[in-house]
């Protein structure tokens, strides 16, 4: 049986999405947890709808895996989350669905959503730490997000492209790049059916330049032009970064 999961979890502590050699990653918790559940106690893989880096976190991460036998999705989510909480993951199952054995969490996806917060005042964060992107100056949200209007459609987005990116093209179509503000924090909406690897980071950081006045909304456009990883921002910390939906 293939089953779909929805998951959360706090990047803080782990290494991201995909299992590593030197330190906790959110398909070990996941594949450790299913190993209790096989019938021969291996570890199962798990598919996630994509990778995040350490430090990134989840508000609703999609995965698939295939189990020897059928169980009701609510008491397999609750025997994962069982299991996740007695090796002290900061993961949790929200959603298990049953579902066609040709559903794939990664090839099936027809879109992405990511959420991005900075903390915009002069008090360092407390309470929301490693969370949220301490931004300790002023920021423009117009300019901002009249920069960001040059970023939407279907680009070259070389510049917002880390050297590391294993995608075949650099071309995207940004669907979607919102800017609003919710108290304190400045927020950032994020959709498009897939991304380059730190491209939504990079964007941040250099709309953050265009906010703080270290560049002109204009300079967004002939960054993107440049097609050029150095002519543009640096990257925004992870820990502000939220991978928020995928939808199918």
């Amino acid at each position: 049986m293939r089953y779909k999961i929805t998951i959360e979890y706090d990047g803080t502590n782990i290494l991201g999405w995909q299992r590593q050699l030197d330190g906790p990653s959110v398909q070990e918790y996941l594949e450790k947890a299913l190993s209790y559940l096989s019938s021969d106690g291996k570890e199962i893989p798990v598919q996630g709808a994509g990778r995040t880096d350490a430090g990134v976190h989840a508000l609703a991460q999609v995965a698939h895996f295939d189990l020897e036998r059928e169980i009701a999705d609510w008491k397999l989510r609750d025997a994962l989350n069982f299991h996740l909480r007695e090796q002290e993951a900061p993961v949790v199952v929200l959603d298990v669905e049953e579902v066609d054995e040709n559903f794939n969490a990664r090839f099936s996806a027809k879109g992405r959503g990511y959420v991005y917060r900075i903390l915009n005042r002069r008090s360092p964060a407390v309470l929301e730490k490693d969370r949220v992107w301490w931004v300790p100056v002023d920021l423009d949200i117009g300019k901002m997000k009249e920069g960001a209007k040059y970023l939407l459609g279907h680009h070259d987005f070389s510049s917002f492209r880390a050297a590391a990116c294993q995608a075949k093209s650099p071309i995207k179509t940004l669907d979607k790049l919102d800017i609003f503000q919710r108290g304190e924090e400045i927020i950032f909406e994020v959709e498009a059916k897939s991304f380059l690897h730190h491209q939504v980071r990079n964007m941040v950081g250099t709309l953050k330049l265009v906010g703080d006045g270290h560049l002109a909304p204009q300079d967004v456009k002939k960054i993107l032009e440049a097609k050029d990883r150095k002519a543009a921002g640096p990257t925004a910390p992870a820990c502000g970064l939220y991978l928020s939906k995928v939808w199918y």
